[in-house]
């Protein structure tokens, strides 16, 4: 059934989209959800296992690069190694670029934010990478450093 005024009273009373958990969780505490984001732990497990350790550096960003991408062989793993290479990437960029630091969408995803204003889409990067070995994480980063 078609009724106009009802139509236009339910696009002025329907509920405003809440934030996620993680801009609230970031509201309250930034560099505890910053710490959150740094765990990476299933990245950590597997490049640990390959024999390389992620000291948060932009020289650990060259040995992901270098990696054989065996995730690619598990389409169940895949996704979350993205993820976090993402997630670890971002990490990097902060701990290391002056005046980096994260950001958290309205829809809730994690991004780095450069002094300049310029924001890394720091997750999305991770799963290209993950998916097609481009860009390469330590490029990124590079990228970030110069701005």
């Amino acid at each position: 059934m078609n009724i106009p005024f009802l139509d236009n009273w339910r696009k002025r009373h329907e509920p405003e989209p809440a934030d996620s958990p993680l801009v609230a969780a970031f509201d309250r505490d930034p560099e505890g959800v910053g710490e959150l984001l740094a765990e990476c732990e299933l990245l950590r497990a597997r490049v640990a296992e390959a024999g390389v350790a992620l000291d948060d550096t932009p020289r650990s960003l060259q040995e992901l690069d270098q990696l054989p991408p065996r995730w690619r062989d598990d389409p169940e793993e895949l996704p979350w190694i993205g993820n976090d290479a993402g997630l670890y990437l971002g990490t990097v960029i902060v701990r290391n670029v002056p005046g980096a630091r994260w950001q958290v969408q309205p829809g809730g995803g994690p991004v780095v934010q450069l002094a300049s204003g310029r924001e890394i889409q720091v997750v999305e990067a991770g799963l290209d990478w993950a998916m097609t070995g481009s860009p390469e994480l330590s490029q990124v980063y590079a990228e970030s450093a110069e701005h």
